[in-house]
C-alpha cells in the first residue's frame, strides 16, 4: 500500500539563515568598534580552531574584540574608501581584508599586542586536505603501539598489517604522507593515533591602524595602492 503524501516528516531544527537583519548588526558594531578603541589590527590565521579561539577571544574581552565573517562587510563596515570611511585612514584596513582574516580593535598598546599574539600556538593534529609538514613513514615489523583488537581498523585504513601471536604487525614498509601532499583521510587517521601533530594554529598581524598613524606588518604586502587611493 503507497504510503499517505500527508504523513511527511517535518524536520523543526533546521537552522535559519542569516539574513539582513545579522549583516546590519555586524556594520554597526564594527562602526562602533571604530570610536570605542584606540586602533584596529587586520590579522590573519592559520589552521583555525573555533575552541581555541574562543578561549584567546576570552583572554582579551576586558580591553578588545575580535570580528571574524565576511570580508566583504567588514570591508564595507570600515569604508573602502577616503569618502566612506568611518574615521580617517581607517578605510586602509580594509585593503588587507582578504582571504583567512579577521579584525582585531583594541585599547592595548602595540607591543603589548605584538607580544600577545606571537605568543600564541597551538599545536593540533592536521585535518584532511591540510599540507604534511614532514614525511612519516613506518617500517615492517611490531606495531606495539595498538592492540590486536585494532588491526582491522589499521587495514581499512590502508596499513599492510597482520596479527602474529597476538601482536599487530607491518608486513611492509608503510609512508603514512610526504612532506608537502595533501593529507588523506586515511592518513589523518592514522597520525592521530600514532600522536604526531603536524598542524599549528596561528595568528598573524598584517596591519595596525589608529588615528594618527597606519602601518604594515607582514613582508610582502604593497602599500603603494592603498597610499594612492
Amino acid at each position: 500500500m503507497p504510503k499517505s503524501k500527508r504523513n511527511r516528516t517535518v524536520t523543526l531544527s533546521k537552522t535559519k539563515k542569516k539574513g539582513r537583519g545579522h549583516k546590519e548588526a555586524i556594520l554597526g558594531a564594527i562602526k562602533q568598534a571604530v570610536h570605542d578603541y584606540s586602533s584596529a589590527y587586520v590579522f590573519t590565521f592559520e589552521n583555525m580552531r573555533n575552541q581555541k579561539f574562543k578561549e584567546f577571544r576570552e583572554q582579551l574581552k576586558s580591553s578588545s574584540r575580535f570580528f571574524l565573517g565576511s570580508n566583504k562587510v567588514m570591508q564595507i563596515s570600515l569604508g573602502r574608501s577616503v569618502g566612506d570611511e568611518v574615521k580617517p585612514g581607517c578605510h586602509k584596513l580594509a585593503k588587507f581584508l582578504r582571504g583567512d582574516s579577521g579584525l582585531f580593535f583594541t585599547n592595548l598598546d602595540r607591543e603589548e599586542v605584538q607580544r600577545v599574539f606571537e605568543k600564541f600556538e597551538e599545536h593540533d593534529f592536521a585535518r584532511t586536505g591540510s599540507t604534511a609538514t614532514e614525511k612519516v613513514e613506518l617500517k615492517e615489523g611490531p606495531l606495539e603501539q595498538f592492540t590486536h583488537e585494532m588491526e582491522p581498523f589499521l587495514r581499512k585504513q590502508g596499513m599492510p598489517v597482520r596479527l602474529n601471536k597476538g601482536v599487530v604487525e607491518l608486513v611492509s614498509d608503510f609512508v603514512v604522507c610526504e612532506e608537502g601532499n595533501p593529507i588523506s583521510p586515511e592518513a589523518s587517521r592514522i597520525l592521530r593515533l600514532l600522536g604526531i601533530k603536524m598542524a599549528t594554529f596561528k595568528l598573524h598581524l598584517v596591519c595596525r591602524w589608529s588615528p594618527d598613524d597606519f602601518e604594515v606588518f607582514r613582508e610582502g604586502l604593497d602599500l603603494s595602492d592603498i597610499e594612492s587611493s
